[in-house]
């Protein structure tokens, strides 16, 4: 396969001693003849630059991503995962769940600590100069990747653990003991240092790469959107003036680690770069996809009708190559089934046929599927005229849902009336699906088609299917019949909507708020924030989206309901800090066990998800890490 798994080929097999399997600061350069080779000339850097992109994250690994450690997804206790654990309550500082500080290994994938990552970014900052075979020019420009990707590794480790160790540079060989033993830095300079770095390499960055096997490598627009992040979470209430949790978590010396006065400045600075991030990405031509391809076979439609293309805008969006949405993705390749992928894992069983990819054992949580609008673009629990009240009762499914659901048959109310998000997103019971190049109509119950039919460990614990992820021609009986695409780290709906955010924060509702907000409703089908909360027949709190509290929820839902599955719900939960609202009560779906139709609709607790304040809202650091490093500071209630 092309695209950046091509650029990570490298890495995989590289044997090179740039990477340490030691301590998570050992930031002391070892091997330094093996660095003389390694610098001398283009081909033996590209090894070291690819290297440096190798430490990027996995999200589309089952046991390596950090979608199942929200209240998305969940699996049967029998499967469950790293993320999962962490979910239910069961993360700890013996051994750290998803650890970016220590490193972690789950099945097959491992992720090594991202201060290995900044280490060797380091070396090869320092050391790209010596290559004799490479412009000036092309120096920079690789310099500048490298230092971007530098500053990305230090933000990932302070979205987990606030306050880190600032690693501009490696220690020289003689450095003594206590200069290795580095001390967590204040949580505004890691954001300033941050900042700081990704400004500086932005000038020798290519403007956008958008062709051949160079997809996936950094370029400017990659770097102002990523910024834009970094400023987001600055502003944000777990980091902006959090007194609430933490006034009295200082260093060894009585520094304070966060600066509990609340600066609304950094909501001003926030919006501004999100906005610059915006203009850049649609200057190099970036836009929100659109699905504009043949009908696909499967639905058997003579054209595209509005309601099917939102589906189809929607689900493409995600697994589409290289769409002109995703401002910056990553992949990787599948070994032989030894990484079990989050598509393979979520996609159906076939009837009758090899399961060999394909286990059907990740599940959407109902609490998710009623996130998602109404067909109006409201909150079920908003809107008057849907049955919220009654919603888990059931109802016969009406000719004008036959492009979602199967007409005559029976389901939940809450599965009808929704917006098209939902539909592409979430398989439900009596619902359809389109997968393996088919259009399948769901038959959920205990003992149907797509249903639990044994005691066995593999089945959707829910009564949900996770459709958003996998791509509508990917077959599930073997891993080299998935459609393969890019996991997004950053798409440009996400810019729209951190610009939303910050510049409600700052100066509340507005035009341009609204416009961000609607590009992306309006993509989807859903009606406009202001056409829906505006209307007092329809919307319970008429004219919500006019005050900045109201839009501020709206928003949040938004984002909730836009960037669902993709890895971005814990942190944004955790940011804002809301994390006992959502993470600490019970795991919720269909009594999948039941084969009766009253009994199947049956709300039933399948798990429960544990959160506790302050303690959760930041990971812990590993207790061997503690003490190797006498300086270090553990986070609150570890």
């Amino acid at each position: 396969m092309k695209l950046i798994k091509q650029f990570y080929i490298f890495s995989v097999l590289l044997v090179i001693g740039l990477s340490s399997c030691g301590d998570y600061l050992d930031i002391v350069p070892d091997k330094t003849q093996e660095l003389d080779l390694l610098f001398e000339r283009k081909e033996a850097a590209y090894k070291a630059l690819a290297t440096c992109y190798h430490y990027l994250p996995q999200q589309d690994g089952v046991y390596s991503t950090h979608v199942f450690a929200s209240d998305e997804l969940t699996t049967p206790i029998q499967q469950e995962t790293p993320g999962v654990e962490l979910m239910r309550g069961k993360q700890n500082s013996t051994q750290p769940l998803l650890s970016f500080w220590s490193g972690y290994y789950a099945h097959g994938r491992s992720q090594t600590s991202l201060f290995n990552a900044i280490r060797d970014c380091n070396i090869f900052i320092e050391n790209i100069e010596r290559v004799r075979d490479m412009s000036d020019q092309e120096k920079q420009e690789w310099k500048a990747e490298v230092s971007f990707l530098k500053a990305y590794y230090h933000f990932l480790l302070l979205t987990q653990y606030g306050p880190i160790p600032i690693i501009d540079s490696n220690l020289p060989i003689s450095a003594d003991v206590e200069a290795v033993r580095v001390k967590r830095e204040k949580v505004d300079d890691v954001f300033s240092y941050i900042v700081s770095t990704i400004d500086k390499a932005i000038p020798n960055l290519p403007e956008r790469i958008s062709s051949g096997n160079d997809l996936g490598r950094v370029d400017r627009v990659i770097a102002a959107s990523i910024k834009a992040r970094v400023l987001l979470y600055s502003a944000s209430p777990l980091f902006n003036g959090n007194s609430e949790y933490y006034e009295s978590f200082v260093n060894k010396d009585g520094t304070k680690f966060f600066n509990t006065t609340y600066n609304a400045e950094k909501w001003h600075l926030a919006a501004e770069a999100a906005k610059q991030a915006i203009d850049m990405a649609n200057s190099a031509g970036l836009s929100l996809y659109e699905y504009n391809d043949l009908v696909p076979t499967f639905d058997s439609l003579n054209y595209l009708n509005d309601e099917v293309k939102h589906l189809y805008n929607y689900r493409y969006m995600f697994t589409e190559k290289w769409n002109n949405e995703l401002i910056w993705g990553n992949s990787s390749p599948v070994d032989n089934g030894e990484w079990w992928t989050l598509q393979a894992a979520s996609m159906m069983i076939k009837p009758n046929t090899a399961a060999a990819g394909a286990w059907q054992w990740v599940s959407p949580t109902l609490e998710i599927a009623e996130t998602f609008y109404t067909a109006n673009g409201l909150p079920i629990d908003e809107d008057l005229s849907f049955p919220y009240a009654s919603r888990y009762g059931i109802v016969i499914i009406p000719d004008s849902e036959k492009y979602h659901a199967q007409a005559g048959e029976v389901t939940a109310k809450l599965h009808l009336n929704r917006e098209a998000r939902f539909y592409a997103s979430i398989g439900f019971d009596r619902g359809k699906n389109r997968t393996w190049g088919e259009l399948w109509n769901l038959k959920m119950r205990k003992g149907e088609i797509h249903g639990r039919r044994a005691n066995t460990n593999d089945y959707v614990i829910t009564g949900y299917v996770l459709k958003k992820i996998c791509h509508p021609q990917s077959e599930g009986d073997a891993y080299e019949k998935l459609k393969t695409y890019a996991w997004p780290i950053i798409r440009l709906a996400d810019l729209y909507l951190m610009y939303a955010e910050a510049l409600n924060e700052y100066s509340g509702p507005s035009v341009e708020v609204y416009n961000a907000l609607n590009l992306i409703r309006e993509r989807s089908g859903v009606p406009t924030v202001e056409t829906a909360w505006s209307n007092g027949a329809l919307a319970k709190t008429v004219n919500k989206h006019t005050s900045k509290e109201g839009l501020r929820d709206i928003i949040r839902q938004e984002r909730m309901i836009e960037l669902c599955f993709e890895g971005q719900r814990l942190y944004d939960i955790k940011r804002w800090k809301l994390g006992e609202k959502y993470f600490n009560k019970p795991v919720n779906g269909w009594s999948v066990d039941e084969s009766a139709i009253n009994k199947f609709y049956t709300v039933k607790a399948v798990g429960q998800r544990s959160f506790i304040t302050p303690r959760d809202y930041l990971f812990p650091i590993e207790l061997d890490e503690m003490n190797i490093n006498s300086n270090l500071v553990q986070n609150p209630g570890w």
